[in-house]
């Protein structure tokens, strides 16, 4: 049985849980927040979450989870056949994590919690976003994933993290950095998608149930 210990707020747990449900693996989904606390640490050596458990094994890295279930589970593939494209793929993924997600993820405490930010690290995010999105959109296809007409890990990344760097970029610029790229209809057309729907359909409960 593969373990999920994470949160339906986390975006990487998130990434993992859509791969899950797109392959039809069972899972068993443990609710956890990152903690530094030895205990934890112990289980999870960055203090992180999404941390993974299969059969006494734990790992964390959502990417590692990826891998593995796509070399585990090969029936459900999501990674072209093609030695080529996959490692498209796997470009998409490094440049919207690397140089979109965890840049923007930068503003989070102050684009969610109010924390201050000075203003030259917004602006140096700024500047690195542009770079960011500008790379990624050479890469990107959008017909209708982001890799061509294949559903791949790239979606399973892209449709997690593309609403958490819309809302940061919103809320501390004003403005939607994706708004040069069709990222608004790509995820209306992954709403499409049962697997995608649910994580959604999660998300809300979660946020509910927190009130």
């Amino acid at each position: 049985m593969f373990r999920l210990y994470g949160s339906a707020f986390s975006n990487y747990s998130n990434k993992v849980k859509l791969t899950l449900v797109e392959k039809g693996i069972a899972f068993e989904e443990i609710a956890t927040g990152p903690s530094q606390e030895a205990d934890f640490l112990a289980r999870c050596p960055t203090g992180k979450v999404p941390y993974f458990e299969v059969d006494g094994t734990r790992f964390c890295e959502s990417q590692a989870a990826l891998e593995y279930l796509e070399e585990r589970y090969p029936d459900v593939a999501l990674l072209p056949k093609d030695l080529l494209a996959r490692a498209k793929v796997r470009e998409l993924i490094q440049i919207l994590e690397q140089d979109v997600e965890l840049v923007a993820r930068r503003l989070l405490p102050h684009a969610l919690f109010g924390a201050p930010v000075a203003d030259g690290v917004k602006e140096e995010v700024a500047r690195q976003l542009d770079r960011g999105v500008q790379a990624f959109g050479r890469v990107a296809r959008f017909s209708p994933y982001l890799a061509g007409e294949m559903f791949t890990l790239a979606d399973c990344a892209a449709a997690v993290h593309f609403p958490l760097i819309s809302r940061i970029t919103d809320k501390v610029y004003g403005r939607d950095w994706f708004a040069g790229l069709p990222v608004a209809t790509y995820l209306e057309y992954m709403k499409q998608r049962p697997a995608y729907a649910k994580v959604l359909a999660d998300m809300a409960a979660a946020r509910a149930a927190r009130g």
